[in-house]
């Protein structure tokens, strides 16, 4: 069926969710989401300074259903790879992960509410890259880190899930890997011949916050055209 035409994910309304960025990861614009998205409030915090997430998530909630994104990849040959690039990875990548899902599943438990969690991995969690050791590594962790949550989170109705994308054609992506001679060592690995459009992560990751997952938690579910087959 067309996007129009398909059921909402969820039942019962939407929770508030804020949004979450960090300097390192990109540009983000607040007022351009705002416009798209009226319902939301936009939450902006350096994911990498502890205290700061801590004081920004204190007021916010309820929330019930969390989306990790947040990630930077610094890519380095294993053999020059810095300590500067590996607390920053480790911080983004994997230390906030544990911040905001503790601050979140504390919350649903507290009030006796059933939630969702989804952190979005990478097919580089499970697949050697070059000059993506730490990025992999920290990928790798994620994926364990969603199944020990998934563990100890059910027995409060929390489930905890990971997409696993390929290469992606956000903007970034498109800049990335729109020359022919890059792209075409991934694509030759991947079955169905092409990358990920953001729609195809969306529709995973609203699938695995939904009701229609609710017997599904602790997967690493890969959205990546066949790429962990191969």
């Amino acid at each position: 069926r067309s996007p129009r035409s398909r059921p909402p994910p969820w039942r019962g309304s939407g929770p508030a969710v804020p949004l979450l960025g960090h300097g390192a990861s990109g540009s983000w614009t607040p007022t351009t989401q705002h416009t798209q998205c009226p319902g939301i409030e936009p939450v902006c915090v350096d994911l990498g300074d502890w205290e700061a997430t801590e004081r920004a998530l204190g007021g916010v909630g309820p929330v019930d259903l969390l989306v990790n994104n947040a990630a930077v990849a610094l890519l380095q040959p294993f053999l020059e790879v810095t300590k500067e690039a590996i607390d920053t990875s480790f911080d983004i990548n994997l230390r906030a992960v544990i911040q905001v899902s503790q601050i979140v599943a504390q919350g649903l438990i507290a009030r006796g509410a059933q939630g969702s969690i989804v952190n979005v991995s990478s097919q580089a969690s499970q697949r050697a890259l070059t000059n993506h050791s730490v990025y992999c590594s920290t990928k790798g962790a994620m994926d364990m880190l969603t199944k020990v949550m998934a563990l100890e989170l059910g027995p409060h109705k929390i489930r905890v899930n990971a997409v696993n994308p390929t290469v992606v054609m956000t903007p970034m992506g498109r800049a990335n890997w729109s020359d022919p001679q890059k792209a075409k060592p991934m694509l030759d690995r991947i079955p169905l011949g092409r990358f990920a459009e953001v729609e195809n992560v969306v529709d995973t990751i609203l699938f695995l916050l939904s009701d229609r997952s609710s017997m599904t938690t602790g997967c690493t579910l890969p959205v990546d055209g066949g790429f962990l087959a191969t």
